[in-house]
């Protein structure tokens, strides 16, 4: 039996972050898509990773619960990076809420009842969830603590309040650092951690949809007058996901860290600041 690191969405930067973290342990690569489970592990496999592959769908409880099953038949899991989403130009309000905010909190649950002594997680979040305006009080919680079943039925979640697709990822992904937040709490008591990554524009295939999409102008537009200047790559986030879950971080858990370039430090405080 081995340790087990389960990656879920198997874009560039979960397998970036895969191959700073895995040597020597057992990688089970899962998406929505065989071939990008198979594409993945043939790249992780030319390289020495022991790899198997997996589907899951992680809107779906049951399809969630598999993978667990999967997982622990292999040994014990002592990390789950998840990277899987989809972006406000690829899916529907309802979609992304089902899959960003939902699917994210059943990961955290599901995996969270099985993970490791030493353990940790890792969840990809968005800039986004930065951009979106306070909240209430109450709101934070009920995103943070509302039993994941129960989540998709909150009034702030109904289709008369998330109209637009960039509101609705902006609230998932809010929602995924208030929800690591909480479960840090639970994930503590089987002496694991976990934390949230927060990219902003990471050069991979959903970030070239976003640069082409309908918001690609201002996308282009928030890079060029970002203080770094440019968008980031998937080995950029690797090197803090590898901070994370390994040992120098041990002392980290619940927190989120925002890598954009300084482009929320723009839209705050410099030249992306909305004017009035």
């Amino acid at each position: 039996m081995s340790d087990v690191i389960v990656v879920v969405g198997t874009g560039q930067i979960g397998v970036a972050i895969a191959r700073r973290v895995s040597s020597g342990k057992h990688v089970v690569l899962a998406d929505l898509r065989q071939a990008n489970a198979d594409a993945a592990a043939g790249v992780l496999a030319d390289v020495g990773f022991d790899v198997s592959t997996a589907t899951v769908d992680v809107s779906s409880r049951d399809s969630v619960h598999a993978l667990v099953g999967t997982a622990t038949a292999l040994g014990e899991v002592t990390g789950v990076i998840h990277a899987a989403g989809v972006s406000p130009s690829q899916a529907p309000p309802e979609a992304i809420l089902a899959v960003d905010l939902y699917g994210t909190a059943l990961v955290l649950e599901e995996f969270g009842n099985v993970i490791a002594s030493g353990g940790s997680g890792l969840i990809i979040a968005s800039q986004s969830g930065h951009r979106l305006g306070a909240l209430t009080a109450e709101q934070d919680v009920a995103l943070a603590t509302t039993p994941t079943d129960e989540l998709l039925a909150l009034p702030m979640l109904q289709p008369d309040r998330v109209t637009d697709t960039l509101h609705a990822y902006q609230l998932a992904k809010r929602a995924n650092s208030l929800r690591v937040m909480a479960e840090a709490v639970r994930w503590g008591k089987r002496g694991a951690r976990v934390n949230t990554i927060s990219p902003g524009i990471i050069i991979t295939p959903l970030a070239k949809d976003e640069l082409t999409g309908p918001r690609g102008e201002g996308y282009r537009r928030m890079l060029k007058l970002s203080p770094a200047g440019r968008a980031g790559t998937p080995d950029e986030v690797a090197a803090v996901g590898a901070l994370l879950m390994g040992p120098d971080g041990a002392f980290i858990t619940g927190s989120d860290f925002l890598i954009d370039g300084g482009v929320t430090a723009s839209y705050f405080f410099g030249d992306l600041a909305p004017t009035s």
